[in-house]
């Protein structure tokens, strides 16, 4: 990267936000603990310190080597960050009633500066912070206070460091910080100089170039899941290195109606060599009789896992497995916190790098989901596969409760198919996060003509997120649902009553198992 900007994470939940932040403007970020700071070599444009669930009085706060970073790179401090150098350098930090969490609003701006141009006049900003900056230190002079609170922005006076050092208590990365983006802005291009041209292409571009010296003349084996990430890695690899690229694609009988036929249709009109591997019996009959959700999981990964090291043996030259990792996988697993064990089991394929002897190559492991969309839109990856909903590894296995037979995997998938044709239809499908339908264990009594049913019921789910980790349910039209359950009811035998769930995430899950 030609310019970068180093963001040390002391555990903030907004610190990723941060990151987003700064490559809305079309600069490179990248988040490290904040007790791995690497050389800050020319790359680095400037240096962000982010919050913590911590106060700097506590003990075991973390610490910081403020010297490797002040007078190196231009500095900001953000909440905690801010905190952290008052306190270090001979200001003082308290604990104090004046503490403020949620909006308030620049109200009192103390000295013009660069840092704050084209901010709105008491502009609103968002607080979420214990510890308070009573006093700052006698070498950097204040900016700006709130109603409640004197120190909501200060600086080094100028000379008293080679790189200025910038302060703030509030959190510019979050929406409710409305002059949040132009305070960022006014940092990183007219404080630390940075360019801004890291775009979609320039990163396909210098990408494809990496992943050629990289790979040389030697294969890839990629599993692909006809999903964003996968598919989006898939084709930068086939850019940089054409048909060393072999892609398996596994049918695991727990895939949406036709969805095996359409993903490699789709995939040829890419120009990927995919090998489509059916193994939906074998699925099946590993799975016969087992109701536990976690086991069931357990179960499908290992024949997964078992599917794709037989068939991965058959390939001779293949040196190297293709991952579509992203960078949220990453970031978790570095945390300030230490490794994660809540790493998506199919971003790290269940050790197969291990079993297979394979270097692994993740073209996409420093881009978050939105960006993943972008690159591939710049490579003409088609839009039903980057508009694509989510769709859960274990597929419809975790969709039907209770044990799974190849008739009850029919049924939902029939149901499942009028459900999300007609979020199609009716122009909803990317309006909502993720959609699917849910055969339950529960049969109950209906009506059809003159005769008493007694079938299986299914339930709609259909949620909107950002991220996935919190989700509302979709309130999704009267007139729509009903299409849905009469179509359901009249054309799918088997099923006799429909649903809807309208659970939040937190306390549901989006998925049911």
């Amino acid at each position: 990267m030609n310019e970068k900007i180093l963001i040390l994470d002391f555990g903030s939940q907004y610190t990723q936000l941060i990151a987003r932040r700064v490559r809305e403007l079309n600069i490179y970020s990248e988040i490290v603990p904040f007790n791995k700071i690497p050389e800050l070599d020319d790359s680095i444009k400037a240096v962000i310190l982010s919050g913590s669930p911590f106060s700097v009085l506590e003990a075991g706060a973390p610490q910081v080597e403020l010297d490797k970073i002040i007078g190196k790179k231009p500095v900001l401090g953000v909440c905690y960050g801010a905190q952290y150098i008052a306190n270090a350098m001979g200001g003082e930090v308290r604990r104090s009633e004046k503490r403020e969490y949620g909006k308030a609003s620049l109200s009192r701006v103390f000295k013009e500066d660069q840092f704050l141009q084209g901010m709105a006049d008491r502009s609103q900003v968002w607080m979420s912070h214990g510890d308070t900056i009573m006093e700052i230190p006698d070498n950097f002079e204040l900016l700006a206070g709130t109603d409640h609170i004197d120190v909501a922005a200060f600086r080094s006076k100028a000379d008293t460091f080679e790189q200025p050092v910038y302060c703030i208590q509030f959190h510019p990365e979050v929406a409710h910080s409305l002059d949040g983006k132009t305070l960022l802005k006014n940092f990183l291009v007219d404080i630390a100089g940075c360019e801004g041209e890291w775009t979609p292409a320039s990163f396909a571009e210098s990408m494809i170039e990496e992943l050629k010296e990289k790979i040389g003349k030697e294969h890839v084996l990629m599993g692909l899941s006809g999903g964003v990430d996968s598919t989006v890695a898939a084709t930068l690899l086939h850019h940089a290195i054409g048909d060393q690229l072999i892609c398996f694609f596994v049918d695991n009988g727990l895939l949406r109606k036709d969805e095996y036929e359409e993903v490699l249709d789709s995939y040829k009109d890419l120009g990927l060599n995919v090998v489509g591997i059916d193994a939906r019996q074998r699925f099946w009959d590993a799975l016969k009789g087992e109701s536990d959700p976690e086991r069931k999981r357990k179960i499908i990964g290992r024949v997964f896992i078992e599917v794709f090291e037989e068939e991965a043996h058959k390939l001779q030259a293949v040196k190297w497995l293709g991952q579509g990792t992203i960078y949220p996988d990453v970031i978790e697993s570095v945390s300030v916190h230490g490794p994660s064990v809540t790493i998506k089991s199919h971003h790290n394929v269940g050790g197969l790098p291990e079993i297979l002897k394979l270097k692994i190559v993740e073209p996409l492991r420093m881009l978050f989901k939105d960006e993943v969309r972008k690159v591939g839109k710049e490579l003409e990856v088609p839009k039903a596969i980057l508009g694509r909903h989510p769709f859960p590894g274990p597929g419809l296995g975790i969709r039907i409760l209770g044990d799974i037979t190849p008739e009850k995997v029919a049924l939902l998938q029939e149901a499942d198919a009028i459900f999300i044709n007609n979020l199609k239809k009716f122009d909803l499908y990317d309006k909502i996060w993720q959609a699917g339908a849910v055969l339950l264990p529960v049969q109950s009594v209906g009506v059809m003509g003159d005769e008493r049913t007694y079938e299986k019921t299914v339930a709609l789910r259909a949620v909107n997120s950002t991220d996935g980790m919190t989700a509302e349910w979709s309130k999704l039209p009267h007139d729509f649902l009903a299409t849905v359950s009469s179509e359901i009811i009249n054309n799918v035998k088997g099923i006799n009553r429909v649903v809807y769930d309208i659970s939040t995430k937190p306390p549901a899950t989006i998925e049911w198992e």
